[in-house]
C-alpha cells in the first residue's frame, strides 16, 4: 500500500497535513492506498511554485508549448491501460470502459492545445488616422483545477489543456476519493519544474486553493453545494471561476423510433460507468405509443448489465465509488417505490462484497419522487409516460439543473424543437455526440461559464488592448 505525496515544484513531498485518507477498492473494500488529507501549507508551497513557473512558461513560444503538452499527450496515450486500472482500483470504472475514455482524452488533450497554433492571441485593427489598436490575450498566471472521483484523468485533462496552452500554469487537486490516477498522470509528464503542481487531499486542500488571492482562474468540477462555495470564494476575490456542476439530465424519446435500438441505446447512456458520468440519462419520457414496447426492451437489456469487477473485460457494470454514495441510489429506489413507482429489474443491494448496484428500471414515477428531481449518479433509469413529443420537452425543461439532454425522434420538427431545451448541451439521436470546435455552457444550477474550443481560450486568458497613434504630439509651430 502506497503513501500518495504531493508534487510542488517538480518535486515529490509528503503532505504537511496529519491527516489521510484509505483509498478503498469499491469492488473488493480492500484498502490500496492512503492518501494525505490535505493542509493550507501544502496548497502555498504549491501556489508559491506555480507562480514562480509562469514567467518562463508563458514566455515560451506558444508553439514550443503546443509541442511539449503534444508529447505528454502521446504518453498518456501509451499508459491508457495502466492508467485505467489505476482508477478501476480507486472508484471501480472497468477497465475497458476507462481505457476507451483515456485514449479519447489523451487525443482530445492533443487536439485542444493544437488550438492555440490559431487562436489570436495577438491581433491589430486598423484605426483612423494611421492609428492601429493592438489586442493582446495574456495568460491569467496561476489556476487551479479541481476534478471530480469519476472521470479523473479524462476531466483533468479536458480542463489543463487550454489552460496550459494559453501559458498559465496550474495547481491541480483530485477528488480524495480517487487520487491514484492523477499522481500516475502527472508522473507521467515531462514539463518544466512547478508549471503543473498537485496537491492531495479533500475541502482541507480544496478551501484554501480557492481562497488564495493568487489563483486567477478555478475551474472546479463537482457538486452544486461546492460550486456555491467556490463561485462565491472566487466573486469576493473578483477572480473566475468555471463550474460545473450536478445534472439530472432527460431524454425524450419520441413516437415512430425504433423501440428497442433506442431502448439499448438509453441504457448504455443510464448505466454507463454505473450512472456516475455528470451526463447520465437520469430522466427518461417516452411517447406513449411505443411506451410498452419500449419498458420491455429496456428491461431486458438492463437484465444483460452483468455486475463485476471493472478488472474482468466481461464486466459492464462495476460497483460504484463507495458505501455512501450506493445508500444515495438505494435511498432514491426506496421513496419512489414508497411513492407509488414500480421497479420492473434490479432495486435491491446485492450481498456480499463491495459497493455493487444492480442496473434498475422504474416505472410509474412523478415529480413527487427523488429520482426524478435530485441528482441520483447511479445505475437508474426511470420511465414516465408522456402523451405527446411536446409533453416531453415541456418535463424535461421542468427542473434546475440544465447540463444536457438527449433526444431521439425522426421528426424533422421535432429534432428543431429539441434546440429550445435550456441545457448546454442537448444531443439528438446521438448521446455523447460531438465533434471538434464544441463549446457550450451550463445552465441553471449546473455550473456557469463557457467552456470548450475558442470559449476554452477565452477564459484562459485576459484581453488586453494597445492603441497607438502613429506619432507623439507635437507643439504647435509659432
Amino acid at each position: 500500500m502506497k503513501t500518495l505525496q504531493n508534487l510542488i515544484g517538480g518535486m515529490w513531498e509528503d503532505s504537511r497535513g496529519d491527516a489521510f485518507h484509505d483509498v478503498i477498492d469499491p469492488a473488493t473494500e480492500e484498502v490500496v492506498g492512503r492518501s494525505p488529507g490535505g493542509s493550507p501549507e501544502d496548497v502555498r508551497l504549491a501556489v508559491d511554485a506555480a507562480v514562480q513557473a509562469h514567467p518562463a512558461w508563458a514566455a515560451l513560444p506558444v508553439a514550443e508549448r503546443v509541442e511539449r503538452l503534444s508529447r505528454w499527450a502521446d504518453t498518456i496515450a501509451e499508459h491508457a491501460e495502466e492508467l485505467a486500472q489505476l482508477e478501476c482500483r480507486e472508484m471501480g470504472k472497468p477497465v475497458a470502459l476507462g481505457r476507451t475514455f483515456i485514449g479519447g482524452a489523451a487525443q482530445g488533450f492533443k487536439a485542444a492545445v493544437a488550438e492555440a497554433l490559431d487562436y489570436p492571441f495577438e491581433e491589430t485593427l486598423a484605426g483612423p488616422g494611421g492609428s492601429a489598436t493592438t489586442i493582446l490575450r495574456k495568460p491569467l498566471g496561476a489556476t487551479a483545477v479541481i476534478v471530480p472521483w469519476n472521470f479523473p484523468v479524462p476531466m483533468a485533462l479536458g480542463a489543463l489543456a487550454p489552460l496550459l496552452a494559453a501559458g498559465n500554469t496550474v495547481v491541480l487537486k483530485p477528488s480524495e476519493r480517487s487520487p491514484m490516477s492523477a499522481v500516475r498522470l502527472l508522473e507521467l509528464m515531462d514539463l518544466p519544474a512547478g508549471v503543473v503542481n498537485l496537491v492531495l487531499g479533500d475541502s482541507r486542500a480544496g478551501a484554501p486553493l480557492v481562497a488564495d488571492d493568487r489563483i486567477g482562474l478555478v475551474h472546479f468540477t463537482g457538486s452544486v453545494e461546492a460550486g456555491r462555495r467556490v463561485g462565491a470564494e472566487s466573486g469576493a476575490l473578483l477572480h473566475r471561476a468555471i463550474l460545473e456542476l450536478g445534472g439530472k439530465d432527460p431524454v425524450v424519446v419520441d413516437a415512430g423510433v425504433d423501440p428497442a435500438a433506442t431502448a439499448a441505446a438509453i441504457a448504455f447512456g443510464a448505466f454507463a460507468n454505473s450512472g456516475q458520468i455528470c451526463t447520465s440519462m437520469e430522466r427518461v419520457y417516452v411517447h406513449q405509443d411505443i411506451a410498452e414496447a419500449f419498458v420491455n426492451a429496456l428491461v431486458e437489456v438492463a437484465g444483460g448489465y452483468a455486475l463485476g469487477d471493472g478488472r474482468d473485460e466481461s464486466t459492464v457494470l462495476g460497483p460504484l465509488v463507495d458505501r455512501r454514495q450506493r445508500d444515495i441510489v438505494d435511498r432514491h429506489v426506496t421513496d419512489a417505490v414508497e411513492r407509488g413507482a414500480t421497479v420492473r429489474t434490479g432495486g435491491t443491494v446485492p450481498e456480499g462484497k463491495g459497493f455493487f448496484y444492480p442496473a434498475t428500471v422504474l416505472t410509474g414515477v412523478d415529480d413527487s419522487m427523488l429520482v426524478m428531481t435530485e441528482e441520483t449518479f447511479g445505475p437508474l433509469a426511470p420511465v414516465e409516460v408522456v402523451s405527446s413529443f411536446e409533453e416531453g420537452l415541456e418535463k424535461a425543461a421542468g427542473t434546475r439543473f440544465g447540463l444536457a439532454a438527449t433526444v431521439y425522434t425522426n421528426d424533422p420538427a421535432h429534432m428543431a424543437a429539441a434546440h429550445d431545451i435550456p441545457a448546454g448541451v442537448v444531443w439528438v439521436n446521438q448521446w455523447q455526440g460531438g465533434g471538434p470546435g464544441r463549446l457550450y455552457e451550463p445552465a441553471g444550477d449546473s455550473g456557469m461559464g463557457a467552456t470548450g474550443s475558442r470559449a476554452a481560450y477565452d477564459a484562459a486568458t485576459r484581453p488586453v488592448s494597445v492603441h497607438t497613434a502613429p506619432s507623439a504630439p507635437t507643439a504647435p509651430v509659432t
